[in-house]
C-alpha cells in the first residue's frame, strides 16, 4: 500500500491527517513541525475550548512563507461547533440564528487560517445523541450554502451515530464526504458505521485510535505482531486503519513519531494480522 492520497469528488485528500486538538500554547509550533515532517493534511476547529485555530493558521503561514509549500499543497479541515461544545470564547453571536452563526464561524476560520477556501468543513457533532434536531438541519443547510458557493470544497460530520448519519444522508442536498468519529476497538473500530460509509462512498476518519484503546492495545499478541514487522504498536494500528479504508488522525507532539507515522504505508500486514487487530477489542 503506497498510495498516500485519495481523490474525492475531484479533490486530492491526504490519507493521514495531523490533529491539532488540545495543543494550547504549543499549537503553532506543532502545526509547523507536522508540516516540516511531511504532513499535508491539518485538522482543526473553530472551538477555542479544545483548539487554537488562529495558532494553527500562524503555523501554516510560517511554513508557506519559508517556501516549503504553498496553500494548494495543503488539505485544511475545520469545524463549526454548536454553543454547547464551546466555552465563553465564541466565534459567533450566540443570539444569532444558527445559519448566521455558521456563516460567522466560517468567516472567522478563513481569517484564522489565512485562506480563501476550506477543503473540508465539518459539523462538529449533532446537538443530541439521538436523531437530528432543527438546529442540526439549520447548520447543515448553511454549510450546504457554503459548499454551493465554492468556499468549502467538501462537507463532513463528526461524532455521529449510524442512525443519525443515515438520516442525514437520506435528506441532505449535499451529502457528507467525511465522517470523523472517535474509533473504539471494542466496537470493531466502529465497524457498523464504517460499513455504511463504504456503501455510501463516504470516507471515514478515525481519531483517538491510540488513546481510546489503551487496554485493547496492551495485548501481548499485538506486541508480537508489531515485533514481527519491526514496528511500534502505534504504527501497526495506523497501518491497519489505512488498510481498512480509514483516514487516521494523529496528534503526536514528537517529531520522530511524526516521521514514523508517515512510514506506515509500506508495512506488510497480512490478512491474518488485520483480522486479529479488527477483533482485538472483543477478546
Amino acid at each position: 500500500m503506497t498510495q498516500r492520497t485519495l481523490s474525492i469528488n475531484g479533490n486530492t485528500v491526504p490519507r493521514f491527517l495531523y490533529g491539532t486538538a488540545w495543543k494550547e500554547d504549543q499549537t503553532e509550533r506543532l502545526t509547523k513541525l507536522s508540516l516540516e515532517n511531511g504532513f499535508r493534511g491539518i485538522d482543526t476547529a473553530n472551538q477555542r475550548r479544545h483548539y487554537d485555530e488562529a495558532a494553527v493558521g500562524t503555523g501554516i503561514a510560517t511554513v508557506i512563507e519559508s517556501g516549503l509549500l504553498q496553500r494548494e499543497d495543503l488539505f485544511l479541515q475545520t469545524k463549526y461547533t454548536f454553543q454547547r461544545g464551546q466555552d465563553h470564547r465564541l466565534p459567533y453571536d450566540p443570539e444569532a440564528p444558527i445559519a448566521t452563526q455558521v456563516e460567522q464561524s466560517f468567516a472567522s476560520s478563513l481569517e484564522h487560517l489565512g485562506t480563501d477556501w476550506i477543503d473540508s468543513y465539518v459539523l462538529h457533532g449533532p446537538t443530541q445523541r439521538e436523531g437530528l434536531a432543527e438546529d442540526d438541519w439549520a447548520a447543515w443547510r448553511a454549510m450546504e450554502t457554503l459548499h454551493e458557493s465554492g468556499q468549502t470544497r467538501m462537507l463532513g460530520v463528526s461524532n455521529i451515530s449510524l442512525k443519525q448519519l443515515q438520516t442525514l444522508c437520506a435528506e441532505a442536498t449535499v451529502r457528507p464526504s467525511f465522517v470523523q468519529n472517535r474509533c473504539y476497538a471494542v466496537q470493531q473500530w466502529d465497524r457498523a458505521l464504517r460499513d455504511y460509509c463504504n456503501a455510501q462512498e463516504i470516507t471515514y476518519q478515525g481519531f483517538s485510535l491510540l488513546t481510546a484503546n489503551r487496554q485493547a492495545l496492551s495485548s501481548p499478541q499485538l506486541a508480537q505482531i508489531a515485533m514481527k514487522h519491526g514496528c511500534t504498536i502505534a504504527q501497526m494500528i495506523f497501518c491497519f486503519a489505512l488498510e481498512m479504508g480509514m483516514i487516521p488522525l494523529t496528534g503526536t507532539t514528537n517529531a520522530e513519531h511524526m516521521r514514523g507515522d508517515l512510514c506506515v504505508f509500506d508495512l506488510p500486514l497480512t490478512p491474518e494480522d488485520i483480522s486479529f487487530i479488527e477483533n482485538c477489542g472483543l477478546r
